[in-house]
């Protein structure tokens, strides 16, 4: 499948060169590329399930399956000891912070936090319940949560894959969206905590890309 991927945008590149330039229109471009495009999106698919293929993983190594994961997409970690699993860092575009990947053997599940690197102080913690609360509305891939007895902030995603099989692509799915949504709302969780912005304005201007 790479094979015949590889050899769609070879002749696209080709038919391109043919094609003077005195003749390109937005026409002809959009049909010249329309198959590039197609081509790259066989080898990305291609890529992926070759990847897949290389790390099969039975229903009863979730611990191993995420090891292999983390270990291909080059990212560090440790392992807890005696426990079930890795310690990782993460540096996003607002800050860095720790995650922990847990693997729960017993029931089939995959799940991984971002700890948010600031905590909620005593006095700002309903005000940070509620910030949580509007950005977990309409969540579809995890959410956040609070602890309010200390203050720390999380996000979770997870995944049950009883009867069924842990995926390279499932993890990394599970594991980007979740990181990707700390990063997103660690400026509205720091304006609350920092400079006493309402939740709602908080949530308004993440939704506004205001900050």
């Amino acid at each position: 499948a790479i094979s015949q991927a590889l050899e769609q945008v070879a002749n696209s590149f080709e038919e391109w060169v043919d094609t003077s330039l005195s003749s390109l229109n937005e026409e002809n471009i959009s049909q010249i590329l329309e198959p590039m495009v197609k081509a790259f999106e066989k080898l990305a698919d291609a890529t992926n399930e070759n990847v897949d293929s290389k790390f099969p993983i039975s229903s009863t190594s979730i611990l191993q399956a995420i090891i292999n994961f983390f270990t291909h997409d080059d990212w560090s970690f440790s392992k807890i000891k005696a426990e079930p699993v890795l310690q990782l860092l993460f540096q996003g575009q607002n800050a860095q912070w720790t995650c922990y990947a847990k693997a729960r053997e017993e029931q089939q599940q995959f799940v991984f936090y971002s700890i948010c690197p600031v905590m909620a102080p005593e006095n700002k913690r309903m005000a940070m319940a509620e910030f949580i609360t509007r950005a977990n509305s309409g969540m579809i891939i995890g959410n956040f949560e609070l602890d309010l007895a200390n203050g720390e902030i999380c996000y979770k995603t997870s995944v049950d894959v009883e009867g069924s099989r842990l995926t390279f692509l499932l993890i990394k799915k599970l594991v980007y969206a979740n990181v990707t949504m700390m990063d997103e709302y660690l400026p509205g969780i720091i304006s609350i905590i920092d400079s006493d912005v309402e939740p709602h304005l908080a949530i308004t201007k993440i939704e506004s890309n205001i900050f």
